[in-house]
Parts: C-alpha cells; structure tokens; sequence
C-alpha cells in the first residue's frame, strides 16, 4: 500500500507528464492532438488563416494599375508623426525618371483626392476600405494635405489638429505599413 504522501507524489508527476505531453502536441499548431475535436479545429483554423491571407502580389498588380507606376521598382514609406504623418514614395533608381515623375503625378492626385475626401485608390488597391478612411471622409475639414517633390519621387505630409483624425490617419498609415510590408515604425516619430 502506497502511502499519502508518495500517492501525492505520484499523482502530481503523473499530471506534470501529461501537460508537458500536451503541449508538445500543441507546440506545433498551438492545439492538442488528442483532443477530441482536433480535426475541426485544425481545418477551422486552415479557414480563417487562408481567409485572411494577404496576396501581396495581387496588391501590388492593383497598385501598378491604380497607381500608375512599378511597385517593384519603387519604394513605399508611411511615417507616423505627433501631427499626422506622410506617404513617401521613391524611385529605387535615381536614374529612373519615368518612375520618379509617374509617382510625382500619382501623389499630387493623391493629395487632392483625399483632401476632398476621396479613398476611392487606396480602397481599389487594397480591396477593401482601410481602417480610419471613414472619418477622414468625415472629417475632411479638419486635416491637410500637403505635396512635396523628393529627389527620386514625392511626398504627403498630412496634417491635423483634431485627435480623431489624428487617430483615424495612424489607423490608416498602419495599415499601408502592414499592406506594402515596409517595416516602417507603427508609433509616431517624434
């Protein structure tokens, strides 16, 4: 007969066993693969996972058509500052003008159709409208978009004062930062 003590003993290596064998299963795909519904999980999982899939590559066919210019020949930047934040786009090769005056082009429309509170290209190169565009619809009053020439492409700076669109353009220039992959920092610059 076992006494208390070494039953305790027993009973809590035993437990300890199966939860460390239990999560060397879920290690792999973050489930059990005893558990009873392990097949559902897995395929409900597969579903949700290629649901959300992002196709970079047909974002940037979109973008070349929407954009009018070689996503793989040219750079994208979203920086986040106190007071907005900008969209950089430059040409990877400084001898490349017809990709640097394309952008050019592209960015002084871009600047002038969101001032007037037009996402229509984002939304047509994303497929879908990107966080914070409906109050920057809304509140097109209350931010700035300003065009400026880089050596190699351009620029727009946007700029506001109100905290709700301030918010609203962080929640839109992260997106494009997840989107075009660009690594560029999600908090505001100083």
């Amino acid at each position: 007969m076992m006494s208390r003590s070494a039953f305790a003993a027993t009973t809590l290596a035993a437990a300890l066993f199966a939860t460390a064998a239990l999560a060397a299963d879920a290690a792999t795909d973050g489930m059990p693969a005893n558990c009873p519904m392990h097949a559902q999980h897995m395929a409900e999982k597969a579903a949700r996972e290629k649901a959300g899939a992002h196709d970079h590559a047909a974002m940037n066919a979109r973008g070349e058509e929407g954009m009018g210019f070689s996503q793989s020949a040219t750079t994208h930047h979203f920086v986040l500052t106190a007071e907005g934040g900008e969209i950089r786009v430059e040409a990877n090769d400084s001898a490349d003008t017809t990709s640097r005056d394309q952008i050019r082009g592209h960015l002084v429309e871009i600047a002038r159709s969101f001032a007037a509170g037009d996402f229509a290209i984002p939304m047509f190169v994303h497929s879908q409208t990107p966080p914070g565009v409906q109050a920057l619809e809304r509140l097109r009053g209350a931010v700035d978009y300003l065009y400026a020439d880089l050596a190699q492409g351009g620029r727009v700076e946007i700029r506001t004062t109100n905290p709700e669109a301030l918010e609203a353009i962080h929640q839109f220039l992260r997106f494009q930062i997840e989107e075009h992959q660009t690594g560029d920092p999600e908090t505001p610059a100083p």
